[in-house]
């Protein structure tokens, strides 16, 4: 423990006069009398009358032997007195004294001899009750062994707010000695705090009375500038007997560990809550591109200041990644990158979309051929080298304050997919293993959706090349109608499916018109879709009722897998100026007569093709009047049906579409597909729009 004369009386000091009474000489009562060279009292003080019981009246001028001295006490006395005043040296002890009531007190004294300048030689004696003494000892003994021992921290400063006491405690928990504490003030001893504030939470203390308690610190002291402290901090005022106030004491206690295991609890925290956001944020779409940003925007700013995702292109291109010798190059498809902030860092990354070939000495490479991820604490300017893809890269991550580097294998299913790469800029804290396990949980949650959303983008774009193969040739241009079609493929992969429509010429200068949907989806519906539209062609030929044509296809349909589908099959004769229909499961068409409301035909729907068997099913046909003028229009459900409204509701939408001024037909399916379908729909939609024309078209 160091100390100084702690409370220094300012005023005193200042010549400003004494100061207010108060202090361990009042609390122990001191008493003080002076004899003569023959033992007669000729002082004798209040706290002597107080500790005596005598008066001073009662008490100067007589003897102090026979006022204060037990009989059988006398002689050991006045031989002490004697010594006193011929040998000049003092002496102390306890004495037993008789008080004027007849009592005994045992007394601490302190004589010694005193002379003034005549030569004349008096006995000084100062006393006070040995019980006060006592107890004020033990408890200064007390005090000083609690202060000592203390693990506590325990710092008094004076009311200029200087150290004046610290204990062994304190010097181990602020990492300075005694002697760097004692006399200095606050900002300059705890200059590793924030101690402008520190000193002005001590001044209001000081200030009114009112304690401060439990103020936490973190910090890194002088001596260790690399580790992270924390500090529970109490300050009081100190007061004397009467209230004039000391100084300042504070508290300190060591409260790291505690600090450090709330701080990994908060982590943990973070990390699930960072793996649950992930968990709904990453995998909305099933589009590479998109996954791959929501992977990156998911891991900012919390893990990374900058995040990079890179896929094999072998991936992309739905080919199984070649095999990758250890250390050797690869090819790779940057897909995102995001960034907490501006920074010179995302230059450094290889642009979204651009197609780089990674050689032996890049870290990423090293992470996908090994399949591990690579943890680099403290970057270093090699390191920079290898983490960029040319020195300008390097250059431009060495500006940005690139000091940490974590890379992580997208693997699913046992395969890498590519890596996650981030940076740590403006994060004063490094990588660390708990941040490895934790990208590579994120990684390996993200790396499945990208895998499924690579699946579903292979499947869309397979299917979809079938259906553009089995549909590749524009239907043909019938001498007496104007027709104009569209195919919209609906925007999931898995849900590709197999809509079609066809225009077919028929004997007679007549013509067929077809739609139909393969109940499923996916190659194997785009596939059936195929067979049906060449079944239906082929039959078209032999000029077949659409009952008929559609009992035969019937037939057909029950081999195929999948093996339902509706289909509404129509015959156009300019000649009789009428339209022979059959539907087997399928809605019905819109005739639109110009000046009048659209009308949606009641026909018998039939079932769907492949539902009954062979002969099983009976397909009724209805003709209908089509002249000049005339419009058919035959679709899919796709482009009425919707999650979220009536099927009622939707074909009068399209009704009321249908009823405004004639338009052209191109206009009109743009039209029509524009108000009815969303950009998210689910289904495939064919769309075919016949007009008659007139007689001298």
């Amino acid at each position: 423990m160091g100390a100084t004369d702690a409370f220094p009386d300012a005023s005193a000091q200042a010549g400003a006069g004494p100061s207010q009474p108060g202090g361990l000489l009042d609390l122990l009562g001191v008493a003080a009398v002076m004899l003569d060279a023959e033992g007669r009292i000729t002082l004798w003080s209040p706290q002597a009358e107080e500790l005596f019981g005598w008066s001073a009246q009662e008490a100067l001028g007589r003897p102090a032997v026979r006022l204060l001295v037990h009989p059988e006490h006398v002689d050991l006395v006045r031989q002490l007195f004697a010594e006193v005043m011929t040998s000049g040296e003092g002496w102390a002890g306890v004495f037993p004294v008789r008080r004027k009531d007849g009592g005994t007190r045992l007394v601490e004294f302190r004589n010694m001899r005193l002379q003034d300048k005549h030569g004349a030689s008096y006995a000084l004696g100062i006393a006070t009750d040995q019980s006060v003494l006592r107890e004020v000892e033990r408890d200064l003994a007390l005090s000083v062994r609690l202060v000592t021992q203390s693990p506590i921290g325990l710092a008094v400063l004076d009311t200029d707010l200087r150290f004046a006491m610290v204990n062994p405690a304190l010097e181990r928990i602020d990492d300075l000695t005694a002697d760097q504490h004692i006399g200095r003030p606050v900002r300059e001893v705890l200059s590793f705090l924030d101690a402008d504030g520190i000193q002005e939470q001590m001044s209001q203390v000081l200030a009114d009375g009112r304690p401060t308690l439990n103020q936490f610190y973190v910090g890194r002291t002088v001596n260790h500038p690399d580790v992270d402290r924390a500090w529970s901090v109490s300050y009081y005022r100190l007061e004397d007997a009467h209230g004039r106030v000391l100084g300042l004491a504070a508290s300190v206690v060591d409260v790291t560990e505690q600090h450090r295991a709330a701080t990994e609890a908060t982590r943990a925290r973070r990390r699930l809550a960072m793996i649950a956001d992930a968990s709904a944020s990453v995998g909305t779409t099933l589009d590479v591109g998109q996954t791959a940003q929501e992977l990156a925007d998911a891991v900012v700013p919390e893990l990374a200041d900058l995040a990079a995702v890179d896929v094999l292109d072998d991936v992309l291109n739905g080919r199984r990644p070649a095999a990758l010798v250890r250390g050797g190059p690869a090819r790779f498809r940057a897909l995102a990158v995001a960034a907490a902030g501006e920074t010179p860092a995302v230059r450094a990354a290889d642009p979204t979309g651009s197609l780089a070939a990674y050689e032996t000495e890049r870290l990423i490479t090293g992470c996908v051929t090994e399949a591990r991820p690579v943890l680099v604490a403290e970057v270093g300017p090699t390191d920079r080298r290898r983490i960029a893809a040319d020195p300008q890269g390097a250059e431009l991550l060495r500006a940005a304050g690139l000091h940490s580097y974590l890379a992580v294998p997208l693997i699913a299913r046992g395969e890498v997919l590519g890596a996650l790469s981030l940076y740590r800029t403006d994060n004063a804290l490094a990588f660390d293993e708990d941040d490895a396990v934790l990208a590579v949980e994120l990684a390996a949650r993200a790396a499945v959706c990208i895998d499924n959303a690579r699946s579903y983008q292979s499947e869309r774009r397979t299917a979809l090349t079938l259906q553009r193969h089995l549909m590749n040739h524009r239907p043909p241009k019938p001498v007496t109608m104007d027709i104009a079609y569209r195919y919209q493929p609906a925007q999931a992969a898995s849900e590709v499916g197999g809509d079609w429509f066809d225009v077919i010429p028929v004997a007679g200068d007549k013509t067929a018109l077809v739609v139909g949907d393969v109940m499923g989806s996916g190659i194997n519906a785009a596939a059936t879709m195929g067979q049906l539209r060449t079944t239906t062609r082929a039959l078209a030929d032999l000029d077949l009722a659409p009952a008929e044509l559609l009992h035969h296809l019937d037939h057909i349909a029950g081999g195929l897998d999948p093996a339902f589908a509706t289909c509404l099959y129509a015959v156009h004769d300019p000649h009789r100026e009428e339209c022979e229909i059959a539907i087997a499961g399928h809605l019905p068409p819109v005739v639109v007569r110009p000046g009048r409301r659209p009308e949606l035909l009641e026909l018998p729907t039939g079932a769907p093709l492949g539902v009954g068997g062979v002969g099983a099913v009976a397909f009724e046909q209805t003709t209908v009047p089509l002249h000049p003028g005339d419009e058919l229009v035959l679709y899919t459900d796709g482009l009425i049906e919707t999650r979220d409204q009536a099927i009622d509701t939707r074909l009068d939408r399209l009704l009321d579409l249908l009823a405004e001024p004639e338009q052209p037909l191109e206009e009109l399916c743009d039209r029509l597909l524009g108000e009815l379908r969303h950009g998210n729909d689910h289904d495939d939609v064919a769309l075919l729009i016949a007009r008659v024309r007139g007689h001298d078209g």
